[in-house]
């Protein structure tokens, strides 16, 4: 049988899914993370593989990694690489339940990534029921951090990707169908901001309010914006009485460009930004930083691939370098041959309208498929 053409069972794999989805796992929640690596522990032991739990540090979640039976088990194989933390809360499904509408699928990170893991699982289990051996062993790897630049779990992710021959990455596709055969670099800055206190009311004018100072700052970081580099700050935490000056601010800024010369550039800019104005103190530290991935001829060859089994689908698939960072920076800018973006197609991941199109998991699995039975 051709493994795109293997008859996976929408209804099945919604099925599947659905507890995964209901199951809400937000990055520093780290028992709820745990509750939802059991889950996928669970389906991906059912589903034949060897299972492991890696212990989490730095306080947040598990790991979970899966080796599926292989003649040439411990040879470089097939790494599938993906993170089950989400950005929503605990209590989102109040304002984003599982519902189905209108050919899509809605729920908290049922687009981030928790369909394409999904996909990724029912493409095994499809090539397992129909009897097609992969030339490679496969072994998954779901991770507990990715959403806040996965400072928990890089070193557990490039050692294992280091024992393989490919990395497959099912984050959203491309609403065109596309892949990803690239990502800019990324870097993540704490910021601080130290003031003098006072009574608002009565001595208002004997206090430096850190919250002013760093409203200030938060206009000067978004005019540095350019083509080139963005900036912007998307946590602000400041102030504990109305009545007193405040003394701190505290924030979290983040810096994107599509090359790496341009974001060490932009880290510049900002560290530049520390010092004292008016009595504030304003305090820039780098945090988590993802390094460029620029396609080499690895991962463009292992593209090619994909796009004649896609071909063979009659579905187009493009390709290009995408903003908003995975693992797969790290896999790629290694040099491993990295193919990103093979998840569902949907729309509005990070918020309250995100969804995924049902046609997707049966087209996507099929080219999941697909790849696992090919590449060689």
């Amino acid at each position: 049988m051709n493994p795109t053409d293997l008859p996976l069972d929408r209804e099945a794999m919604l099925a599947t899914l659905r507890p995964w989805v209901e199951c809400e796992s937000p990055t520093f929640d780290a028992p709820a993370v745990n509750r939802m690596m059991a889950l996928a522990a669970r389906d991906l032991a059912v589903a034949g593989a060897g299972v492991e739990i890696i212990p989490g540090r730095l306080g947040l979640g598990d790991c979970v990694r899966a080796r599926f039976p292989h003649p040439r088990a411990g040879a470089p194989g097939i790494l599938v690489l993906g993170h089950m933390d989400t950005v929503h809360p605990v209590g989102t499904l109040r304002a984003l339940p599982w519902r189905r509408e209108g050919g899509r699928v809605h729920g908290p990170g049922i687009l981030d990534m928790k369909g394409g893991n999904l996909i990724a699982l029912e493409a095994i289990r499809a090539l397992g029921r129909a009897g097609i051996a992969t030339p490679l062993p496969v072994t998954v790897l779901f991770t507990s951090d990715e959403e806040i630049g996965s400072p928990a779990t890089r070193d557990l992710i490039e050692a294992e990707a280091a024992r393989h021959r490919f990395i497959l990455v099912p984050e959203p596709g491309q609403e065109d169908n596309g892949v990803v055969t690239g990502r800019y670099a990324i870097a993540r800055f704490n910021l601080e901001a130290v003031g003098r206190p006072s009574h608002a009311g009565s001595r208002l004018g004997d206090g430096r309010s850190a919250v002013r100072s760093f409203a200030r700052k938060i206009l000067a970081i978004d005019a540095m914006t350019s083509e080139d580099c963005t900036f912007s700050v998307g946590v602000v935490q400041g102030g504990q009485w109305v009545n007193c000056v405040p003394t701190t601010c505290r924030g979290e800024a983040l810096s994107m460009a599509k090359r790496q010369a341009d974001l060490d550039r932009g880290v510049a800019r900002m560290l530049a930004l520390s010092g004292a104005e008016d009595d504030v103190t304003f305090t820039v530290t780098r945090g988590v930083t993802r390094p460029v991935w620029e396609p080499d001829a690895g991962t463009l060859a292992l593209y090619e691939t994909a796009r004649g089994l896609a071909g063979a689908m009659g579905l187009p698939l493009p390709h290009r370098s995408a903003g908003g960072g995975s693992d797969g920076n790290f896999t790629g800018a290694m040099g491993l041959p990295t193919l990103d973006g093979l998840g569902v197609i949907g729309r509005g991941y990070h918020t309250l309208e995100e969804h995924l199109d049902e046609d997707s998991l049966v087209s996507r699995g099929r080219l999941f498929a697909g790849l696992l039975a090919t590449l060689a």
